[in-house]
């Protein structure tokens, strides 16, 4: 499971002690919700059904799709589905190739949800294994579902953004400058990543 609120408070308090810009936005904002999601393929299927659409857009995909395949979308009923029938689910090509890729990788038992490597950089470089699934949504399934510490998706826009404002930077740093400047928050960049989208939108910093 994903970082727990008090797993969210302790990571964030012990980067408070030496990091003063985000002392002062916890004051403003307060602490996260915790952004938790179950481990394993049907979490990999939905950020794959869900990548360039809406959250409602791909609800409803993901209803039709449960619909005509079952809950829980089995990889193996997936695969033995007709072309036509999931993109009337509104499953495109491109999205029906990502799928397919999970779902083969899944059966053929060559990607383990519940053995991916401790090392973080290992356990990404196993995701990315997946067609449709780079860095990012690696990154974030570590964070969300298995809720691993240190985890921090320097490329991500939001992340960025919550950075400079909550740094008080001049320009929204690029993904080199985010990595370096929470090289200091080590080992609680996961806490430090939901905080910042936490605060990126928020009118009060």
């Amino acid at each position: 499971m994903g970082l727990t609120a008090d797993e969210l408070r302790s990571g964030l308090d012990a980067i408070a002690r030496i990091e003063p810009s985000i002392a002062r936005a916890l004051e403003v904002a307060g602490y996260p919700e915790p952004r938790i999601r179950p481990t394993g393929y049907a979490t990999l299927l939905r950020t794959i059904v869900g990548q360039q659409v809406s959250v409602a857009a791909a609800a409803s995909v993901w209803t039709r799709l449960e619909t005509l395949l079952g809950e829980g979308i089995r990889p193996e009923t997936l695969l033995a589905a007709e072309f036509e029938a999931l993109r009337g689910c509104g499953l495109s090509r491109q999205k029906q190739g990502y799928a397919r890729s999970l779902c083969e990788l899944v059966i053929a038992g060559s990607l383990d949800f519940d053995g991916l490597p401790a090392d973080d950089e290992e356990a990404i470089a196993q995701l990315v294994r997946i067609k449709g699934i780079g860095r990012w949504s690696a990154e974030v399934y570590l964070l969300f579902a298995e809720g691993r510490p240190d985890i921090w998706p320097a490329g991500d826009l939001a992340v960025q953004a919550g950075l400079h404002k909550l740094l008080r930077l001049n320009e929204r740093p690029s993904e080199k400058l985010t990595r370096e400047l929470a090289e200091g928050w080590r080992p609680h960049r996961g806490a430090a990543a939901i905080f910042t989208w936490h605060c990126y939108n928020n009118p009060a910093l």
